[in-house]
């Protein structure tokens, strides 16, 4: 009997493996590439993530780089080449580290040069985001200077349009260039506005992800 239902499961399985090779996932999928030092950037990319998924058919994928400093993405797996050359679409995010992306960020970036090579991401969307312990810390330098490697790579850039309203009332952060978050030194949770335009975002990624593989 356990021998019975043993090759039962085996046969189950490798039916699921034959179709798995012959019909793959028609599910796609927005890759969320982000370093963390205290956490809030790790936050955004969940709330990015939601919003992502808000989109039929699309899923969010949490990944992280190689670093030898404090990173509180420990949660989430490195990212892997295979998951960048498979993504209908990419966001980066990172702390603001004297108004530039953290070098973590940019060591993974210097990596990708076989995949700019290749042509791997061109055609896709992608958008950045960042964080940053006070109101004028270098925000938009950093989202700016995340993008010009993206431009590089093809991709088509999407930051926060202003019919996200929330972008014309936040006290805190959000740009037009991508979400962010001004922590205070790490007093502040991330806002109500912040959390909107985030979700917005990842929304707004995962759309044009679909739009643009058709």
């Amino acid at each position: 009997m356990l021998k019975l239902k043993n090759a039962s499961l085996l046969k189950t399985r490798l039916v699921y493996f034959i179709t798995y090779i012959e019909y793959p996932s028609s599910i796609m999928n927005v890759l969320i590439i982000y370093y963390s030092t205290n956490g809030s950037t790790k936050k955004m990319s969940r709330l990015i993530a939601r919003g992502v998924e808000k989109a039929d058919g699309v899923d969010a994928l949490l990944r992280t780089v190689n670093s030898t400093h404090n990173n509180e993405a420990e949660d989430d797996p490195v990212v892997t080449k295979q998951e960048l050359q498979n993504c209908s679409g990419l966001i980066i995010g990172s702390p603001t580290h004297f108004g530039n992306m953290a070098s973590p960020m940019k060591a993974f970036i210097d990596t990708t040069t076989t995949e700019w090579h290749n042509g791997t991401l061109s055609g896709k969307p992608a958008g950045v985001f960042t964080s940053t312990s006070s109101l004028h810390g270098g925000q938009e330098s950093t989202l700016i200077t995340m993008m010009l490697p993206l431009l590089h790579h093809g991709m088509v850039i999407s930051g926060v349009p202003y019919t996200e309203k929330k972008l014309n009332s936040t006290k805190t952060g959000g740009t037009p260039y991508g979400p962010s978050h001004v922590s205070f030194n790490g007093q502040n949770d991330i806002s109500e506005d912040e959390k909107a335009i985030c979700m917005s975002f990842g929304l707004r990624i995962a759309k044009l992800a679909i739009k643009l593989e058709k």
